[in-house]
């Protein structure tokens, strides 16, 4: 179980930037992911290439949230949005 998520400035400004309807599917999102990261209706997976080290859960078809474990239990939030947060 996660007890603590710590947003980035950077998460924090996408966020704000995502529809009304994808920030209620990233809440409904968050919640399952506190319980369990890999709850298999998050798709959680290592990410490769330059973003290794971190992980990535899927919100929605097209959106993700890319994030890194600081321990067991508290996690980094580094950003949210389409395919496009890989690049």
């Amino acid at each position: 179980m996660i007890r603590e998520i710590i947003y980035t400035s950077v998460f924090a400004r996408e966020y704000r930037k995502l529809s009304d309807e994808i920030r209620t599917k990233a809440e409904k999102r968050e919640k399952i992911f506190r319980k369990n990261p890999f709850d298999t209706r998050l798709k959680t997976h290592k990410l490769k290439g330059k973003l290794i080290g971190f992980w990535s859960f899927s919100i929605a078809q097209k959106y993700r949230v890319i994030f890194e474990f600081v321990d067991q239990r508290t996690v980094h939030f580094h950003s949210v949005g389409t395919h496009d947060v890989y690049q």
